[in-house]
């Protein structure tokens, strides 16, 4: 028995046994001869097809009919099932943070509405576990932020861990909120309404902007939208420009921070220059991570200290980093000439000790008014006659003469 999509289900004889079936008492039809064969129906075989044919529609049927009462059984228990569902999602979330603080020995923290940000041996988890995965031991550090060291000036050299520990700091915040145990051995943290990071940039080529506009962009947003109760950590800011207009901007945001928006602030900077500002921003903090030389290699300790850095470290860093010998001694040359020309002149914050602290902006006055401009404005050429012009010719003449 065959199929065929013009005569549907039928049966196939060769040609020399089709004489038999075509006698009308056969109790077939003859449907179709070809050259080597001769196709028939019958009424039972018509009768079967026709039951394979419906089957399918009584199939599609069937399946439409258990969609549709399957599809208003969930909708009468839409409430029951969006409960278990929220359940099941609480469950998920504080099983995953009840393993992870289990794991990574994290504490519970104390939050109260007090402006305050006290953490001891904070760390971070990410950076933490890649340490431990190279065989190293990650360095914890504590962070007390309070109505009266709000802002923490943060020094030091490069892969000392300045930004780690600003961010280990925002993370903290975040879990503490989400009601998570935080990676730290103890932590007791005022509400902040908001977070704020400006942790880094790089170019947004779609909009034209480079990676100094993006950086002046999300630190503008900064100043405009943090509040008192906010946290806000700053890392580097100023460094996408040159040396004097980068400070210029550090030492105005800094200033704005502490004296504005009067926000629990973490501001990592290379600019040791900004460690001045401490003796006029009476809530401002200074710290460093520590460094250390040791048989001309340089060690970087991962630990945060009270005070300014005692030096820079960065050509050490850059020979930590494998530059050339031959470029490091250029290096030290240019350097002490550069340092011989700070010390006579007073380096790049000359000066600065004398400018006041948040001196209002003097709105400069408007330019003297120009009456023979004003009348040369006020002349359309297009609509004046000959004898206009040359009254107006005198008139410009003898504003002229008047100046």
């Amino acid at each position: 028995m065959r199929h065929n999509a013009v005569l549907g289900y039928h049966i196939e004889v060769p040609a020399r046994h089709g004489d038999a079936l075509m006698r009308p008492d056969s109790g077939f039809t003859h449907r179709q001869t070809m050259a080597g064969a001769v196709r028939f129906n019958a009424p039972d075989l018509h009768e079967a097809a026709l039951k394979v044919t419906q089957a399918g529609a009584h199939a599609l049927a069937a399946e439409s009919a258990h969609l549709e009462e399957l599809s208003a059984a969930a909708l009468a228990g839409r409430e029951a099932i969006a409960a278990t569902a929220d359940a099941l999602a609480r469950l998920d979330v504080a099983t995953a943070l009840a393993e992870r603080a289990t794991e990574g020995d994290w504490a519970r923290p104390e939050l109260t509405g007090e402006p305050c940000f006290e953490i001891s041996a904070g760390r971070h988890p990410v950076v933490e576990a890649a340490v431990a995965r190279a065989g190293g031991r990650f360095v914890a550090n504590d962070c007390l932020l309070t109505p009266a060291a709000r802002l923490w000036l943060v020094t030091g050299p490069n892969m000392g861990g300045k930004s780690t520990f600003l961010r280990q700091n925002a993370l903290i915040a975040v879990l503490a909120q989400a009601g998570s145990y935080v990676p730290a051995a103890r932590a007791r943290l005022g509400l902040v309404d908001r977070l704020f990071s400006r942790v880094g940039a790089s170019d947004n080529l779609a909009r034209g902007q480079s990676t100094f506009m993006v950086e002046m962009v999300e630190t503008a947003a900064i100043l405009a939208q943090a509040t008192s109760q906010s946290l806000v950590i700053l890392d580097e800011v100023g460094r996408g420009t040159s040396t004097y207009d980068g400070l210029a901007i550090a030492w105005a945001v800094v200033e704005a921070i502490h004296d504005d928006n009067r926000c629990r602030c973490l501001f990592a900077t290379h600019y040791h220059e900004l460690t001045r500002l401490a003796e006029r921003c009476d809530a401002l903090s200074l710290h460093h991570v520590r460094a250390r030389e040791w048989q001309g290699e340089l060690v970087l300790l991962h630990e945060l200290a009270s005070g300014p850095a005692d030096r820079s470290y960065g050509l050490a860093v850059a020979r930590l980093a494998g530059l050339p010998p031959a470029t490091i001694a250029r290096a030290k040359t240019v350097l002490a000439k550069l340092e011989a020309g700070r010390a006579k002149t007073g380096g790049l914050a000359a000066g600065l000790d004398d400018l006041p602290l948040f001196a209002g902006v003097t709105a400069q006055a408007a330019p003297p008014a120009d009456p023979l401009r004003e009348a040369l404005a006020a002349i359309n050429p297009d609509q004046l006659s000959p004898r206009d012009a040359l009254e107006a010719l005198y008139q410009l003449k003898a504003l002229g003469d008047t100046r």
